[in-house]
C-alpha cells in the first residue's frame, strides 16, 4: 500500500534509522489531527515521487521526512512539497517552521537555505523514554 511505498522512499533517501520504524511514524501522523503526510505521485499509476510529514505542537510547526525519489529530482518537487507543508502549518496557526538535518548533510542544508531557512544557534538534547528503541 501507500504507507509501505512511502516508507521505502524514506529508506531510499537515507532518512530512516534502524531504531525507528517509519511505518510507526506514518501511522502516528495519520491518526493525529495536528500532523499530516503529504504525498506526490509520479503520474504513472500510484508510484510515489515525494513526501513530507508535517506536525504542529501548538507553538511551532515541524517538518520531517522530506523525500523526493532520485528520478524525480530537479523538478522543484521538494520545494512544492515544502510550500504545501508550510501552508498547512500556517493554517493551523504556526508562525515558524522548524526542521532538523544531519550536520554533515551540506546538500540538504543548501536546499533549505534556498527556501529561506537558516541555522539557529541551539543545542538539541534528547532522552529515550521508550526503552525498547
Amino acid at each position: 500500500g501507500e504507507e509501505e511505498a512511502v516508507a521505502e522512499l524514506w529508506h531510499a533517501c537515507g532518512l530512516t534509522r534502524s531504531w525507528n520504524d517509519p511505518l510507526d511514524d506514518i501511522a502516528s501522523a495519520r491518526t493525529n489531527v495536528s500532523s499530516e503526510i503529504f504525498v506526490a505521485t509520479t503520474g504513472h499509476g500510484d508510484d510515489i515521487a515525494g513526501s513530507v510529514m508535517a506536525g504542529y505542537d501548538g507553538h511551532r510547526g515541524w517538518v520531517y521526512y522530506v523525500a523526493v525519489a532520485p528520478e524525480c529530482r530537479e523538478q522543484q518537487l521538494g520545494k512544492r512539497l515544502m510550500h504545501h507543508a508550510e501552508s498547512w502549518l500556517r493554517n493551523l496557526g504556526a508562525r515558524k517552521v522548524m526542521l532538523m538535518i544531519r550536520e554533515d548533510n551540506a546538500e540538504v542544508r543548501r536546499f533549505y537555505e534556498g527556501l529561506g531557512y537558516g541555522i539557529e544557534e541551539r543545542t538539541i538534547m534528547s532522552c529515550w523514554i521508550d526503552k525498547r528503541r
